[in-house]
């Protein structure tokens, strides 16, 4: 498995990071265990969670996520072995049960999630620490246009840096990442940090798929250039789309079908449902799955530092890793541009 090292940072992690969303909610303690096992005996060393997961959010599930990691870490004896990856929410006044509600990127807020997820996870620190959306007004999740009148009150960039920066000369966290962020936020990150002397974030985990190309087609590949910050791709397969299961079996089980409609709407949208199609026929045509034509693609992209995959199956984690020794020819290369070109970004 190869490895690259992130931004400006120290940690040299895998190419591909696994992802754990579905654990406590899609996946049992036992699962997960078994996932983060084999991952480890794939050569993946980066692991990447949240204090909100496992998905679908909940009160009654909040925090399963990180529970499971911690005992498996302590079970495994293999902290020093992965670079762990959390988030601490933003602000959401439907998430009640997280900090009710009013969590923000200020001391009070980032301390708190930081020490809990240190207890969840059983560890003295956390190898990089992820604001998991913004804490000003910006459109994501599904939002496709930028609407001043949704204004709301923020903590400044300065303010969540400094907290941080704490953090890390007390060696509870070691680096900082930004997700959902654009191109603004990510410079606005930047400048803050080197006019003010703290900490500089070393990556950006965003939404990137052949149904999601927004962060090139945006040009936040060339911030994130210029400012040596590393992209962790989020959602390859668009929730299961790509791997065309949900277009061979409208019923098939999964995220798209256990989970309302409303949890994520934009993966069910005829634009999505028709890149899906062509992008399974180019596939196919090509002796392909599916899958195999979504991860290869997405981890060939030059901007992308590292896949984020996730699995409910072991079965489905195998199929994802083995994906990386798959090479698109150009002419596949060329198709995938052109089904862009007609069906641009259906599923940001």
């Amino acid at each position: 498995m190869q490895k690259i090292t992130l931004g400006r940072s120290d940690l040299k992690v895998s190419k591909i990071c696994l992802g754990t969303m579905t654990f406590g909610q899609q996946n049992t303690e036992a699962d997960a265990h078994a996932q983060l096992d084999y991952a480890l005996e794939r050569g993946i060393n980066f692991i990447d969670t949240a204090e909100l997961y496992p998905v679908m959010p909940s009160a009654a599930t909040q925090g399963d996520t990180e529970r499971f990691i911690g005992s498996w870490l302590k079970k495994s004896g293999r902290r020093a072995d992965v670079v762990l990856a959390t988030k601490v929410a933003g602000p959401n006044p439907y998430m009640h049960w997280i900090r009710k509600g009013k969590s923000n990127h200020n001391a009070v807020n980032i301390r708190a999630a930081v020490e809990t997820s240190l207890q969840r996870l059983q560890t003295d620190y956390i190898d990089l620490y992820q604001l998991h959306w913004p804490s000003r007004n910006v459109p994501i999740f599904g939002a496709s246009q930028f609407d001043p009148e949704k204004e709301r009150h923020s903590i400044a960039v300065e303010e969540t840096l400094a907290v941080l920066g704490g953090l890390i000369k007390e060696g509870k966290i070691r680096h900082i990442g930004v997700s959902n962020e654009s191109s603004w936020g990510v410079a606005e990150f930047v400048k803050q940090a080197e006019m003010k002397g703290l900490p500089r974030i070393a990556t950006i985990q965003n939404l990137y798929n052949l149904t999601a190309r927004h962060f090139e087609t945006s040009f936040l590949d060339e911030t994130c250039f210029r400012e040596q910050v590393s992209l962790m791709a989020y959602s390859p397969l668009a929730f299961g789309q790509l791997t065309a299961k949900y277009h061979d079996d409208p019923k098939a089980h999964g995220r798209l079908t256990i989970f309302p409609p409303t949890w994520s709407p934009r993966y069910l949208r005829p634009g999505v449902l028709e890149a899906v199609a062509q992008y399974a026929k180019l596939a196919r045509d090509n002796g392909m799955t599916p899958t195999q034509l979504a991860l290869a693609w997405c981890y060939s992209r030059w901007f992308v530092a590292s896949t984020i995959i996730g699995a409910t199956t072991l079965a489905q984690l195998t199929e994802n890793i083995d994906a990386f020794d798959v090479r698109l020819s150009p002419e596949v290369m060329a198709a995938v541009d052109a089904i862009h070109a007609k069906l641009p970004n259906p599923g940001q």
